[in-house]
């Protein structure tokens, strides 16, 4: 059913709803959020990221990409996140219309979504107990953040340059010059 989107929404009129285009969106605090489209760079590293990561998921894990799978939680129903990627352990039940128990959430920041998916985004995916942990992957330089739960706290690394990335909840490395194989990143003033 096409149609603009009401002022308000629950997490079930939301995902019963369609505007009609292929834009995606997503739900915070019941107020339906447009996604701006990719840029190149997102568009480049993201398969980058599959390829890299795809083979550290094990059965019963699954990776899942966000223009596949959203993640919502029951206890906050009006929030619906759409992350680039995610990978959980536990059974996805027939006819499931989003992830509630993810272990690893993915995004790749664009200059346009960098600061919602810092801030909005990075705090609701926190907030869900069952994931471990939270990588953020900048489009435009070759850095990652990686966000780590450790009991009661985050622990955060900072990735730059040649990195690696050591994931604990897939148990394996890639190096940060896989996910950003063939990405067009300006230069620094000074570089050779």
């Amino acid at each position: 059913m096409a149609g603009p989107a009401p002022r308000r929404m629950t997490l079930t009129e939301f995902l019963d709803w369609d505007d009609g285009t292929d834009t995606r969106y997503e739900l915070l605090d019941g107020e339906v959020v447009a996604m701006a489209p990719p840029l190149p760079a997102h568009a480049i590293i993201l398969p980058n990221l599959v390829r890299a990561l795809g083979a550290s998921v094990r059965p019963p894990c699954v990776m899942l990409s966000g223009a596949g799978a959203g993640v919502a939680r029951p206890k906050r129903p009006e929030r619906y996140f759409q992350p680039d990627l995610l990978v959980t352990c536990a059974p996805i039940a027939s006819g499931s219309r989003y992830i509630e128990q993810p272990r690893l959430m993915v995004e790749v920041l664009s200059p346009s979504t960098r600061r919602y998916d810092r801030d909005v985004k990075l705090d609701g995916y926190r907030s869900i107990s069952t994931v471990e942990e939270i990588l953020l992957v900048w489009s435009e330089e070759r850095r990652a953040q990686l966000w780590r739960r450790d009991g009661e706290r985050w622990i955060v690394e900072d990735l730059i340059g040649e990195a690696e990335l050591r994931l604990a909840s897939l148990e394996s490395s890639i190096g940060l010059g896989a996910i950003y194989q063939n990405v067009p990143l300006e230069q620094p003033p000074n570089a050779g």
